[in-house]
């Protein structure tokens, strides 16, 4: 199994989303100010000029955005949610109810559409019409969206995954729907490139067909890790508007499990294709803030990140783990070394990862020894969400 594989990514159960629900009417926290005034139609969501937005992937099924705000001391300026694409109504419900409770935190959705149904029918004219429609109602109602389309196609483990040109075509035709809305972006993230092609997952590409061969770029007749795991997927200047990620410390050697201290340097070297450690030697690997963030003049995302701490193992050193991934990716000298970092969004949750056979806690706020450390090693230079007063327009209806 590769060493990239984020089982952690499936999107919510659908009797889980609807537990959200519930939450959808809490009242916001203390800092929050009751509504008054209309809540204007925001700008496209492009990125602060100066620090970087901070954001979290919420367990929404078992956790209200105010209540982790309340944990983390501060309103997240990003919330990702995940949905199917081409939409259920219950996905629509789902996603209007993240979208009130990220109001509520003066907050941009990061929207995490996954195509299980395929890329043909993520690309249907009724479907484009849908997202179009929702995201219009999301935006004027006061809440900016950015749209991560089918994330981490370069991986062998979702129903989009190394199908290069499909991918591009959905992904272009999804862009026109999202730029369609007043207040929406574009996302493209795929995985970090470090064990591509990820062999031995189920939608792998198979020698002989059209995407192995677009996969194959140095044309040698072989897809392994010195052919490129991102440019074949990439969809061009005019579709995307931000670049991400999905970047963990997940340990350092295979088979993944054992609870380990990440090496000094890693996420940086990682993030810029200069990794050569415990976790194998990925020089080939790109890099990807350069290539993609500097070269097409786009802001960086870190969509997805924590670092792993298995539950059936000895986790006497979970705060150790998490502290030094966190102090690699919020280390002082991150602005100044990363200009155009401008998204850091922190994996919330504690769930079962087929990949170590065991549930892993990813959270940094559910313990309180490790929020307290977490919290207080929050640097200067990230940016909150800014709650206001107002009402909201009437948002998109199921």
């Amino acid at each position: 199994m590769s060493t990239a594989i984020r089982s952690a990514l499936v999107p919510l159960a659908a009797g889980v989303l609807a537990a959200a629900l519930a939450g959808c009417s809490a009242p916001a926290p203390p800092a929050a100010s009751s509504a008054s005034t209309p809540c204007p139609v925001p700008a496209r969501p492009t990125g602060p000029a100066h620090g970087v937005l901070y954001g979290v992937n919420l367990d929404w099924g078992n956790e209200q955005l105010s209540g982790y705000a309340t944990a983390l001391g501060h309103h997240p300026a990003v919330a990702v949610s995940f949905s199917g694409f081409p939409f259920t109504d219950t996905d629509r419900k789902n996603i209007q109810g993240a979208a009130d409770q990220v109001r509520r935190q003066g907050a941009t959705l990061l929207l995490t559409l996954e195509p299980h149904a395929g890329l043909a029918a993520a690309s249907a004219p009724s479907a484009l019409g849908d997202l179009t429609a929702l995201l219009k109602g999301i935006n004027d109602s006061g809440v900016p969206v950015i749209v991560r389309f089918g994330q981490e196609m370069n991986g062998s483990w979702y129903e989009w995954g190394e199908q290069p040109g499909e991918y591009v075509a959905a992904f272009d035709k999804v862009a026109a729907a999202v730029h369609a809305a007043p207040s929406s972006a574009t996302m493209w993230a795929p995985n970090y490139g470090g064990g591509y092609p990820f062999a031995g997952g189920k939608y792998e590409a198979k020698k002989g067909t059209a995407d192995f061969a677009a996969l194959d770029t140095n044309h040698d007749g072989v897809l392994d890790g010195r052919d490129d795991p991102y440019a074949p997927y990439w969809p061009g200047d005019a579709a995307v508007d931000w670049v991400g990620m999905s970047l963990y410390h997940w340990g350092n050697t295979y088979p993944w499990g054992a609870n380990v201290v990440p090496e000094p340097g890693k996420f940086a070297q990682q993030l810029t294709g200069t990794y050569n450690g415990a976790g194998g030697n990925d020089l080939a690997v790109p890099d990807f803030y350069t290539d993609y963030g500097i070269r097409h003049a786009k802001p960086v995302a870190i969509a997805e990140t924590a670092a792993l701490v298995n539950t059936s193992r000895d986790t006497s050193d979970a705060l150790t783990v998490k502290q030094a991934w966190w102090d690699q990716v919020l280390a002082p000298d991150i602005p100044a070394r990363f200009p155009d970092l401008k998204m850091v969004n922190w994996f919330e949750w504690d769930k079962y990862e087929s990949e170590v056979n065991a549930t892993v806690d990813w959270t940094a706020t559910k313990d309180p020894a490790v929020r307290a450390a977490f919290t207080k090693a929050l640097p200067s230079w990230l940016d909150y969400g800014t709650p206001a007063a107002c009402t909201p327009a009437t948002g998109p209806t199921g």
